[in-house]
């Protein structure tokens, strides 16, 4: 784009706040100093018997409560860092550093970041910014931790028992079911680790490969119910626009929501980790002038159309949809007045990548080719009296284009042309070994997967299919951390959060139902963490790798929202009583500490961080000590405790 600002320094609005309707700010961010109405935000304290009526042991870790005394507050801090070892996620040599939060140094309600390596900054900013991101000591400390070889086999499940984890983690070595399970969805829960250990590793894969088979769940099925404009077409937003404005109600705030929906509670979690991917990757901002009434159609017709399918067919989708070419000002382009943003991008960030190969002249070239291709009543329409007529060379891709009126279908031969192009298989295997295997993946996996990209045409399946078969795949154990948004749905995908409101849920909000009313909750409180979906205003989509993540101040707001979860904070939505999460639970704490872990995160912790678990409830608990259900009233701090353990920040 020709201005480009930086998010994280001066991206925010003044306007950000919610009205009573839930309606967001039209223009993008909320401005973080404009707090949002939180609703159903929960107490902090829990009574097991009823909400906000008792005091539990370990309310909000920020807070000031009147009725702590330091030495309480600061046991609290010491055994929330002991449990978090120190760093809430170890990866080798980086960590998620909260250490100088909690320490003296620090001062109470102080958010220091994890010390960031450095950045090269002779390239721009859109250089890929994962391996920019990486490039300092943190990178070179995951990279230690990581296999660097690798062997391919016939299916996933001969590579994972041919897999030798030598990584430093601390999550179990020989769990191949709980690996592909955190990193091929949103979270695990019982429903998903059942079902790989039913169908086995190759046929829940399978199952997976092909989203239409599995069917849609209840909150799949209220969020296609409830969230009315996600599947309307533009003509009927258009004609319905201004009854849903007075109702408080607008297309793209909904295609949020339906994708926090989908993350949360879709059976189809690998389709959802490719979709928020490809959101990443061929990247356009939720919020954007003029893309109200077009943004949840590019959801819908580019990116959820073509997630599992090849990618040059959803380039060239993408580059016809209004969505886009609004987004990067591609109307604005002419053969009199030539802009560059979609070129440029087009090359940069969505197929051979930054620097890779192409040069100021291959940008102006396909700048000049793609006139004509413009919008009109928020519709794509080729407008050949705009189109440059000469001959074109773009990295190899030459054509005489001889004439306006066959301008566009040069322009998809060439968009064809480069998203099959080797540096593009390169470039989308380097983004999604990323997602899915380590922040500095291993280049044999790079390599073979970019193969298979070339031989298959962009076949995204495939691709997958090709990394999962690679031994590098599964031994990269405890190499992904969470980023928030996903903290959030594995928090609430591990406590079986339901779609449905309980009985006792009334609201005077009658245009939204309850689930919508509460995703929009949700959204706000992602957007808190800088990590609600597709909400990021320029163009590279979000960062994937833990450095980007390092706020303590983030990590222990994730703690809190936990919190609200775990006590039906989030009231449009129903929940399990913590102290009804294990059903008969055992009567010593050791024991019901290790069934509420193996339920919640899939593991059995180590001495020392159940030692620091126990020893929030009360300093002289002891594995033995006799416990009730409700842990002797700790058990809303203790699942909460369990939350922020390495275990579950690491994917």
């Amino acid at each position: 784009m020709n201005e480009r600002y930086d998010p994280y320094s001066d991206s925010y609005y003044e306007s950000g706040y919610e009205d009573q309707t839930g309606r967001q700010d039209r223009r993008g961010y909320r401005d973080p100093r404009v707090p949002a109405d939180r609703g159903g935000s929960g107490p902090h304290f829990y009574d097991p018997n009823a909400r906000g009526g008792g005091r539990d042991v370990l309310p909000d870790i920020d807070d000031d409560d009147e009725y702590d005394d330091e030495p309480s507050k600061w046991r609290r801090r010491t055994a929330m860092v002991a449990i978090g070892g120190g760093a809430a996620a170890l990866i080798g040599g980086g960590a998620y550093a909260v250490t100088q939060f909690f320490g003296k140094g620090g001062g109470h309600g102080a958010d220091p970041v994890a010390a960031e390596p450095p950045i090269d900054n002779t390239v721009p900013a859109y250089v890929d910014q994962n391996q920019s991101l990486m490039n300092g000591e943190a990178g070179l400390g995951v990279r230690k931790n990581t296999p660097t070889t690798g062997s391919s086999f016939g299916t996933p499940a001969d590579a994972a028992k041919n897999a030798q984890v030598k990584a430093n983690t601390v999550l179990p070595k020989k769990d191949p079911v709980r690996h592909l399970a955190s990193r091929l969805t949103f979270g695990p829960n019982a429903k998903v680790i059942s079902d790989i250990n039913k169908q086995g590793i190759n046929g829940w894969i399978d199952k997976q490969m092909k989203p239409e088979t599995i069917p849609l769940t209840r909150g799949e099925q209220k969020a296609d119910a409830e969230l009315v404009t996600y599947g309307m077409s533009y003509d009927q937003l258009k004609a319905q626009r201004d009854d849903l404005d007075k109702k408080g109600i607008h297309a793209d705030d909904q295609n949020v929501r339906y994708t926090i929906a989908k993350q949360i509670f879709s059976d189809r979690q690998l389709f959802e980790m490719m979709v928020d991917f490809f959101n990443d990757y061929l990247h356009v901002a939720a919020f954007h002038d003029n893309n109200e009434l077009t943004r949840a159609s590019f959801d819908r017709d580019v990116i959820r159309k073509y997630a599992l399918g090849n990618y040059v067919d959803m380039f060239v989708a993408a580059n016809k949809h209004p969505s886009l070419l609004i987004y990067l000002d591609q109307q604005q382009s002419t053969k009199d007045q030539i802009n560059e943003n979609l070129a440029r991008e087009n090359l940069e960030l969505y197929t051979v990548g930054a620097f890779n190969g192409y040069t100021e002249t291959d940008v102006r070239q396909a700048a000049m080719l793609q006139t004509g291709r413009s919008v009109r009543d928020n519709q794509y329409v080729y407008r050949p009296e705009q189109h440059y007529v000469g001959p074109v060379k773009i990295m190899g891709f030459s054509h005489p284009n001889g004439d306006a009126a066959g301008g566009e279908a040069v322009q998809e031969a060439y968009f064809r042309y480069i998203a099959l192009h080797p540096n593009t298989a390169r470039y989308m295997a380097q983004n999604l070994a990323t997602r899915f295997v380590s922040d500095t993946p291993p280049k044999t996996l790079v390599d073979a997967m970019a193969k298979t990209y070339v031989d298959k045409k962009s076949n995204i399946p495939a691709v997958l299919m090709t990394m999962l078969s690679r031994t590098e795949f599964w031994e990269s154990v405890g190499q992904k951390v969470r980023r928030p948004g996903e903290y959030l749905a594995a928090t609430y995908r591990a406590l079986d959060i339901g779609a449905d409101a309980p009985a006792t849920f009334t609201s005077s909000n009658t245009n939204m139902s309850p689930m919508v009313q509460g995703l929009g909750d949700i959204m706000r409180k992602l957007e808190e963490f800088g990590h609600a979906p597709m909400e990021l205003p320029t163009p590279n989509g979000y960062a994937d790798v833990y450095v980007a993540w390092t706020s303590a101040g983030t990590m222990v707001n994730q703690w809190n929202d936990a919190y609200t979860a775990i006590t039906g904070g989030r009231r449009q939505f129903t929940w399990t009583k913590p102290e009804a999460i294990i059903a008969n639970p055992p009567a010593t704490a050791g024991a019901y500490l290790d069934a509420l872990t193996k339920k919640l995160i899939n593991v059995t912790l180590d001495n020392d961080r159940k030692t620091a678990i126990l020893h929030i409830v009360n300093p002289t608990m002891t594995a033995s000590t006799p416990v009730d259900a409700t842990f002797n009233g700790g058990i809303a701090a203790v699942v909460r405790a369990i939350f922020a353990t390495p275990h579950h920040h690491l994917r």
